[in-house]
């Protein structure tokens, strides 16, 4: 196991995104929405939410996407995979800013599937990407707009965020994937 971040530098970090967002898109926040991937996306679009407010006056209306029946990895998941609600604040994204939030970036094909689920919802006039950590390995074309951290990784290797919303603390840490598991974030 190695750390890659502790409470307060997730806590800097997060602060870093949110100045980023502003200087690089603050026209678009006041026209746009903040959407989480289940599950950790969620409380990250809740706390930069609550940065932008504290930063700028910004307070974006805050969505939830569950991505489970677009994924491209269904058959490989299990016989019943857990279907969450998805909830967006506006009834269409229609020339909307999405600005989509995820814990780590690895393959892509979360963000792919998260894609596909927005459109669902109508045509949105730009999607930004940001997550906590950018680890690579892409295997589909996706790129963030607003990354926390860079953490260069091995592919036997799995970048595992926690929050104290959903895990009780706040940490990232880099540990080794048991061979069994397979792909991990």
């Amino acid at each position: 196991m190695q750390f890659v971040m502790s409470a307060e530098a997730m806590r800097r970090t997060l602060d870093r995104m949110a100045h980023e967002l502003l200087e690089r898109s603050i026209h678009e926040l006041r026209q746009g929405l903040l959407v989480g991937i289940r599950t950790r996306g969620v409380p990250l679009a809740e706390r930069l939410n609550a940065r932008l407010r504290t930063f700028a006056d910004i307070d974006l209306p805050l969505g939830i996407l569950d991505i489970t029946l677009y994924r491209d990895d269904l058959t490989q998941i299990g016989p019943a995979p857990l279907v969450r609600t998805t909830h967006l604040p506006i009834r269409s994204l229609n020339n909307r800013y999405v600005f989509l939030v995820d814990d780590v970036l690895f393959t892509g094909r979360t963000v792919r599937a998260a894609l596909d689920a927005l459109i669902d919802f109508g045509r949105p006039r730009a999607v930004r990407l940001v997550v906590l950590i950018d680890r690579n390995h892409r295997e589909l074309p996706i790129q963030a707009d607003v990354v926390g951290k860079f953490v260069p990784t091995r592919l036997d290797e799995n970048v595992h965020v926690m929050l104290k919303e959903t895990d009780g603390k706040d940490e990232v840490i880099l540990i080794p994937r048991n061979p069994v598991e397979g792909r991990g974030s």
